[in-house]
This record gives C-alpha cells, sequence and structure tokens, in this order.
C-alpha cells in the first residue's frame, strides 16, 4: 500500500503533536516541514530522525512537492493565507484551531475548498472523546425533547499562555481564539451546528495587562475573558463563558435544558489549567421527571485510553486515503468563528450584533 505523504508548516509546539501522530502511522511519510525562522525547520525534523525529510523557509516551496496533505501548525494570523495557498496548490489540508482571524477570511477558506473540491478539516479533537460523542447522541436523540437554551464555557482560575497567543498582530484574539473556540464546538457539535442569528458580548483583559498577573504583561493585547448571549436558529439560546484568568474555581458546569430532560456535564480536570472543553468530559447527569416526581440519573462515563489529538490527525489520513470528505469540515466551524468574529465586533462597541453569512455556503 501507497504510503500518505504529508508536510508539516510550521514547527512550533502544536506541529510536535502532528508529528508524533504521523509517526505513529506506518501508512504516512512526513516528508517535509516549513518554518519562516531559518533552521528550525531542519531542527525540528532531525529532532525526530527524520533526516531524509526536506526543511523549508517558505510553505510556498513545500507546496511545491508531490503531498497529499499539509498539517498547518503556524500562528493564527497566517491560518488563511497558508491554507489558501495549500488549496490552491491542491493539497488537502488539516488546519490547526481557530480556522482564522476574521469571519471574512473564513469565508473565503471555505469557499476556495468548495472550489478546489479539496478538504478542509479543522483541529478540534475533543470530538473524538467518547464522552463528547455520547453528549451528542443523547442531545441528538430526542431525550431531552425540544431544546431551547444551552450555557457552555470553561474557565482556569489561572492559566494565561504567553508568547504568540497573546498578541493581537499574531493571534487575532486571546482566549476566545484559544480555548472558546472548543467550548463553542463542544455545545454547537452537540446541537447540530445551528446557524448563529445575533450576539451580544463582552470581553475584558483585567489580568494579562496587569504585570501582578502576568510575565508579558506590556505585550498583552487580547482578552482573557468573555461572555456572550447568542441567538442560534431554531429558537435556541446560548450563554457562553470562556476564562484564561479569574478570582473563581469554575464557570460551572456546562447545561442543556430541553422541554423532557436537561443534561449537566462537567469539564474534567482540577488545577489552575483546567476546566475548559479542550479535553476530556468530567461527570454527566440527566434530570427528568418520573412518575410525575424529580429525579436525575448520573450518566456512566465511559473509560478509554485514545490520545484524541492522534485520533484527529489518523482521521485525516484516513479521509485522504479513502477520499472520503473533511472530518471536521470547514463549514461547520464556519460558524463558530462567525461567532467568535461577533463577540469581539459586539464587545467593540456594547452593543448587540447580527451575523451575516453568506447564504449559498
Amino acid at each position: 500500500m501507497r504510503k500518505i505523504r504529508v508536510g508539516i508548516i510550521g514547527s512550533g509546539g502544536i506541529a510536535a503533536g502532528h508529528l508524533r501522530a504521523y509517526q505513529a502511522m506506518d501508512n504516512v511519510e512526513i516528508a517535509a516541514a516549513a518554518d519562516i525562522v531559518p533552521g528550525k525547520a531542519r531542527q525540528f525534523l532531525d529532532e525526530a530522525g527524520l533526516h531524509d525529510a526536506t526543511a523549508f523557509e517558505d510553505h510556498r516551496k513545500l507546496l511545491e512537492l508531490e503531498l497529499d496533505g499539509v498539517s498547518i501548525c503556524t500562528p493564527n494570523v497566517s491560518h488563511y493565507g497558508t491554507t489558501i495557498d495549500a488549496l490552491q496548490a491542491g493539497k488537502k489540508v488539516l488546519l490547526e484551531k481557530p480556522m482564522s482571524v476574521t469571519l471574512e477570511e473564513a469565508v473565503h477558506m471555505v469557499q476556495v475548498s468548495k472550489d478546489t473540491g479539496l478538504m478542509l478539516s479543522v483541529g478540534f479533537q475533543p470530538r473524538y472523546d467518547p464522552n463528547t460523542k455520547l453528549i451528542r447522541d443523547v442531545v441528538q436523540g430526542g431525550k431531552l425533547g425540544k431544546v431551547y437554551y444551552v450555557e457552555v464555557g470553561g474557565g482556569r482560575r489561572r492559566g494565561m499562555p504567553g508568547g504568540t497567543f497573546i498578541r493581537k498582530e499574531l493571534a487575532g484574539a486571546g482566549a476566545m481564539a484559544d480555548i472558546g473556540c472548543y467550548s463553542l464546538d463542544f455545545a454547537l457539535h452537540a446541537l447540530g451546528y445551528p446557524k448563529p442569528l445575533t450576539v451580544s458580548a463582552m470581553t475584558s483583559n483585567y489580568f494579562g495587562s496587569n504585570p501582578a498577573y502576568h510575565a508579558e504583561a506590556s505585550r498583552f493585547d487580547v482578552e482573557d475573558f468573555g461572555s456572550a448571549f447568542i441567538r442560534l436558529e431554531g429558537g435556541i439560546v446560548l450563554q457562553f463563558k470562556i476564562s484564561w484568568a479569574m478570582h473563581m474555581d469554575t464557570l460551572g458546569a456546562s447545561m442543556f435544558l430541553g422541554t423532557d430532560a436537561g443534561l449537566k456535564v462537567t469539564p474534567y480536570g482540577e488545577g489552575p489549567w483546567s476546566g475548559v472543553w479542550d479535553g476530556q468530559v468530567g461527570s454527566m447527569t440527566l434530570f427528568h421527571d418520573m412518575m410525575g416526581q424529580h429525579t436525575h440519573t448520573p450518566i456512566p462515563r465511559i473509560q478509554h485510553s485514545l490520545n484524541v489529538f492522534e485520533e484527529k490527525v489518523k482521521d485525516f489520513v484516513r479521509a485522504i486515503r479513502e477520499d472520503e470528505p473533511a472530518p471536521i469540515p470547514a463549514e461547520e466551524i464556519l460558524y463558530n468563528q462567525a461567532i467568535i468574529d461577533g463577540i469581539l465586533r459586539s464587545a467593540a462597541i456594547n452593543k448587540e450584533v447580527d451575523i451575516d453569512l453568506p447564504s449559498h455556503l
């Protein structure tokens, strides 16, 4: 069986996860890597023992190779341009989250994917947790009745990154782009990704911009907290909240309220960097009535040893080999990006904003 040839664009921390996942598969060859920092891609490959793979400083040179697909692991601000270049060069793409910096970029990325007929999959590995799949089955299986209200969002008591994550010129946004998109995907994927209509939001960065809390406070110009009230198609309201830092242990559990039952879900883990939907699921409880009485039923958590990050990369390779659609289609994540875009626009003007999406996408 012919090996799938892939390239990795960007060689930072997240790229190492892609590399390890590809190396764990016998049917994949990592042919090349690219990074704009001189020598960084070569070091990245050599440290992994990939001495025969080619290193580039210009990702466009990498895209001239015969490759089946590429992982894009660059800073957020370059997701758009690199993805467009890859699709137009005939490459299938696994793009790290967030999808883009602006809604306009995301719309164009989806359009180019459609025009070229090439897969654009976006990296939301928490979907591969069996418990996340179970939650989606419960929500979409009718057990809750009509779902009319959803509350979601994680909060780290103190978990602010640094470097490229905190500079708007490189990241586009802060907590929204880093962990907020995971929370949104958790809720929207469970609901079947209904179209967002309006957003009313606020954001702040009281902690990141304070030297008492962050060593790079002078360069911190993105949000470390945000909250939003989002109206979705189908008469659903989504209450969203996210935090990199706060004086609180948690922003609470997520919940799906339906006309027949409600589902409460807690995030997994403990400690100042936990409490967000970028990993496993904690407890799950169904609240319902039985024989005219209030009751609740704990849903047993599925125990597993899956590395969900590796599963994401494996699924991308499988879709390439079997010529299948994107495992996590950009058409869905477009709605995720539209909400983040709406949150930032609403927070900037302190008013509710409409979300306008092209009707043909």
